[in-house]
């Protein structure tokens, strides 16, 4: 990755924020590999808050899998401060992650498509050769969960594995380890897929909802009350 690639944005004026509706077929369950080939999907993923454990088993196998370095994370698991009296204290654990936002920020505001959603599984990824470094994805994500890697540097996230678990027909690195099976993970316009019967089955929120976003992680609140929107 060049200077001059990065340096054409000087002097750039201002960032307009669009939005925008993807429309998606509901259609029968398929295996994920088939799913990559026929595009017909819309992926989202279940945390449930009431099943975490926080042990960050998560967190290091999407480090491994998808060769993330250390300093940065595509996944944090977020420890609540203690809830209760001693003996009886209880914590709270909330996945911070991309979205994968339906109508995602990062999409709209970056200048070269490098920022872009999957039209075959509506994951939002990043083309890191057409990554200019402009840092204005970063600015745009409302849950702040963007990073330069230090390495290609270019803007990174989460990608719930598309390009290796996901591209061998398993479920993402972080799904696969999680010892109390607190991630669901699947196609969200498939009614009867796991996922979309957790989502009617469960009490869910998201997060920021307000912002019109349509984030496609769903969580499970830890507790009654924690419900916000």
């Amino acid at each position: 990755m060049t200077c001059s690639r990065r340096n054409f944005l000087a002097g750039a004026g201002a960032v307009i924020f669009t939005t925008g509706v993807a429309g998606h077929a509901a259609l029968g369950r398929k295996t994920l590999a088939a799913t990559m080939e026929d595009g017909t999907k819309r992926y989202g993923m279940v945390h449930d808050e009431t099943l975490c454990i926080g042990c960050t088993a998560c967190t290091e196998a999407c480090r491994e899998v998808n060769k993330v370095p250390e300093g940065v994370s595509r996944l944090e698991i977020v420890r609540s401060e203690p809830q209760g009296e001693y003996p009886n204290i209880d914590y709270t654990f909330t996945r911070v992650s991309c979205q994968h936002c339906e109508n995602a920020p990062c999409v709209y505001v970056c200048p070269t498509g490098a920022a872009f959603k999957d039209p075959e599984t509506g994951i939002v990824d990043v083309d890191a050769f057409k990554c200019v470094g402009c840092g204005y994805c970063l600015a745009a994500c409302p849950y702040q969960v963007r990073f330069f890697h230090p390495e290609t540097k270019s803007a990174d996230k989460c990608d719930f594995c598309r390009k290796t678990n996901l591209a061998e027909g398993k479920q993402p690195a972080c799904v696969e380890s999680c010892p109390t099976k607190a991630l669901t993970f699947g196609d969200l316009n498939d009614p009867n897929s796991e996922v979309s019967q957790l989502i009617t089955q469960k009490t869910v929120y998201r997060d920021k909802v307000e912002l019109g976003t349509k984030p496609q992680l769903y969580k499970v609140p830890h507790q009654k009350g924690e419900i916000k929107g």
